[in-house]
């Protein structure tokens, strides 16, 4: 399917935290239970006949949904992951990924575990020390050296872009992995866990922090890593043939976190795809590159005067704002490509003149602001401060995905959080794909699976799907929606 320049493929995976009440059982069991449900007894998608990894996701661990996204569990941590579609759209993306969200708390209420089990799309666990990701995907231009030398151009817009797409957290962690090794006990009860894992580390509650911007960014210990257990990084690198197409390949970023308000979620991804565009270009200068960017990611997080200053590699000093004001002043030659990129520009604009001016004023658009405003009156009606373990479950239920629990829903029901979307986009969006990409023609022949008598002989992935033992087509091309395919087949239902 033809596309412009300014065009572009994103999408994102949410690793889900999961409670559950110890009565019910461990968590490990219900994450089974709503993948079952929801392959099962919901028919939301074609469940997986073959293991997509021996080790990590074994055969049945999920599959593709009718939405063109994917549900699974993945074996590291026994977490549920969902995968948006593939999608061209910064609306098509935000409902895509909200109606993963809508999927698990309907599979949790038709098991009746609506009041034991709750969902959390956060990034951390404050009692565990655990972390864990919304990870984000972006079609970028494969050419020499763009994922090795010219990628470091990118470090300082996401050390920085924290300031309006972070989450917000209580407290903070230190890593330690002098002399740790992990217990026999350890490594007997989750042997994945340490698969090829050549280093660990514990993690330790960081008293000298009340709040910070960022839930991971106490856990980022490399700019660009391949293996990233212990060893998470800004940027995983995917060798891999999934999108790469005409050119392009897959750009797989750990560092972000995700954002229950639908305006954070669609600045974050759209200010994303503007600065990739830059680079793509070759024009941003390497003058903005950051001497330490690591250091510079916790310094940000953790300024608590909301100056946010970093230090360049030249050592010069800037604030964040002002690097993305440099990088928005790059990005207006983009302006009128067409309407979505005019709304990434304005937005951009106004986000940091709102920083700029009075950061807590921004409730309605950052998730760190609305966060810490409902911890500081948390800890003004009960008369306590930043060391209550309260501040902890009160974090966590700001993330909660049920929009009958969650104090981000509570706010957004009260009309005091920017939407994108409408309820019925949400709703459209649990069964529905984006309009525009290969993912139409992948949700169709799941339809047609789901509709069979007999499950048969199929398998799916991004870029291909066969239906029988003799059939398969290739699916490269994100941007082309390959509606037509399952006409063309006529696959038997019986």
């Amino acid at each position: 399917m033809p596309h412009s320049p300014g065009e572009r493929i994103f999408g994102l995976e949410t690793e889900f935290g999961c409670w559950v009440d110890p009565s019910v059982g461990r968590p490990e069991a219900a994450v089974e239970l709503v993948k079952d449900c929801l392959f099962y007894d919901m028919k939301i998608g074609a469940l997986d006949l073959h293991a997509r990894d021996d080790v990590f996701e074994p055969a049945e661990a999920g599959g593709f949904l009718l939405n063109g996204g994917r549900m699974y569990i993945d074996a590291v941590g026994s977490h549920l992951e969902y995968a948006t579609a593939e999608c061209r759209d910064l609306r098509d993306v935000v409902a895509n990924d909200r109606a993963g969200h809508r999927l698990i708390v309907r599979a949790l209420n038709e098991l009746g575990l609506s009041d034991q089990v709750s969902f959390y799309n956060n990034s951390v666990d404050h009692v565990g020390g655990h972390t864990f990701g919304c990870h984000e995907n972006y079609l970028v231009k494969d050419y020499e050296g763009f994922l090795t030398d010219k990628i470091a151009l990118l470090f300082p817009f996401l050390v920085t872009r924290q300031i309006y797409a972070g989450v917000g957290r209580v407290g903070g962690h230190i890593l330690d992995s002098e002399g740790l090794r992990p217990t026999y006990e350890d490594l007997v009860n989750n042997p994945v866990d340490y698969i090829w894992v050549s280093h660990v580390y514990g993690v330790r509650p960081d008293p000298s922090v009340d709040f910070q911007l960022s839930q991971r960014a106490d856990h980022i210990i490399k700019t660009i890593a391949s293996r990233v257990r212990f060893n998470r990084a800004l940027i995983n690198p995917k060798w891999e043939h999934y999108y790469s197409h005409d050119g392009y390949t897959r750009l797989h970023m750990l560092f972000g976190e995700g954002n229950p308000n639908e305006y954070a979620y669609a600045l974050k991804v759209g200010t994303t795809h503007l600065m990739l565009r830059l680079l793509e270009d070759e024009i941003v200068d390497t003058k903005w590159l950051m001497k330490n960017p690591l250091l510079e990611l916790r310094k940000v997080s953790r300024d608590a005067s909301y100056r946010w200053l970093v230090e360049l590699a030249d050592g010069t000093t800037l604030s964040a704002i002002d690097l993305h004001r440099e990088y928005l002043r790059l990005a207006e030659r983009y302006r009128g490509t067409d309407e979505q990129t005019d709304w990434i520009l304005d937005e951009w604009t106004s986000i940091l003149d709102g920083l700029e001016k009075d950061p807590m004023a921004l409730g309605d658009r950052v998730d760190w602001v609305a966060k810490k405003t409902i911890l500081t009156q948390y800890l003004e009606e009960a008369g306590t401060d930043w060391t209550d373990d309260a501040l902890h479950s009160v974090d966590m239920e700001y993330h909660n995905i049920d929009p009958e629990k969650s104090l981000f829903h509570g706010l957004q029901e009260m009309g005091e959080t920017r939407r994108m979307l409408k309820e019925i986009d949400i709703v459209k969006a649990m069964t529905d794909p984006p309009a525009n990409t290969r993912a139409k023609g992948r949700s169709k022949l799941v339809e047609k699976v789901l509709q069979r008598k007999r499950p048969g002989v199929y398998m799916f992935d991004w870029n291909g799907v066969a239906v029988d033992r003799h059939r398969y087509v290739e699916m490269p091309d994100p941007f082309e929606t390959y509606e037509d395919l399952p006409d063309q087949w006529q696959i038997p239902v019986t």
